[in-house]
């Protein structure tokens, strides 16, 4: 019975393993170092500046504890930035705030993808664990339909992620228009930006392949069950 933890599994997702452990190192790599260097706002001051410009005055911002767990609520209009970037003067900072803030500038401009995904999300939770779990059983009962079903239902997992990439890779670009346009980051301080969130984008890449491997590694294995019993 494979299961995450099987080798084949293993074997098949090692990609993608391998290229979020990469991707994660680049990001606390480029944010370490983009951390030393000076920017005119902090990290909240920017993302409000940015809102605020837009025309999102209603989007508040608040501080939470923690570090990278920064993230766009958008059906309470709330901007979370965790501590080191909300009261940091730094580009890793404002390069971190105004990313979120281009999820919420994608909310209030009604931006398609955005609409989906946030649509997608709830499918998206019972498609990664119930799915699994559904499928899981369906190879202990030998019950196919119910395996099938399970394999359905993650289906959705990976419909969310691909959506995901694009939004994600969209908010990106709308933080280095606005850190730009606003004159938050002049543009020779821009690489120090862009390398955080080129980075953090990757972390994005490397979770869509490892769904999308995940997909095909269990339909594959459903469709050998099939033509051996056949």
């Amino acid at each position: 019975m494979p299961l995450f933890f099987d080798p084949g599994y293993m074997l098949a997702v090692a990609p993608a393993l391998l290229l979020a452990m990469w991707a994660q190192w680049r990001v606390q790599s480029a944010f370490a170092a983009a951390s030393h260097e000076p920017a005119p706002l902090t990290g909240g001051a920017a993302a409000r500046h940015i809102l605020d410009s837009a025309g999102a005055t209603d989007v508040e911002i608040e501080a939470i504890p923690g570090k990278l767990n920064d993230h766009y609520d958008p059906e309470k209009k709330v901007l979370r930035l965790s501590e080191a970037v909300y009261g940091s003067r730094s580009l890793a900072a404002v390069g971190i705030a105004a990313h979120e803030a281009g999820h919420a500038l994608q909310d209030a401009q009604s931006f398609s993808l955005m609409t989906i995904r946030n649509a997608a999300v709830s499918f998206a939770n019972i498609g990664s664990g119930f799915g699994m779990t559904m499928f899981v059983i369906g190879l202990m009962l030998a019950i196919k339909p119910l395996a099938w079903l399970g394999i359905a239902l993650f289906a959705g997992t990976v419909f969310f992620q691909l959506v995901n990439l694009p939004v994600e890779i969209d908010a990106s670009n709308r933080a280095k228009a606005q850190l730009v346009g606003l004159g938050i980051v002049p543009a020779d301080e821009m690489p120090s930006v862009n390398k955080v969130l080129n980075a953090a984008a990757w972390t994005y890449v490397a979770a869509t392949l490892q769904s999308v491997l995940t997909l095909l590694y269990y339909g594959s294995y459903l469709t050998g069950r099939d033509d051996s019993e056949n």
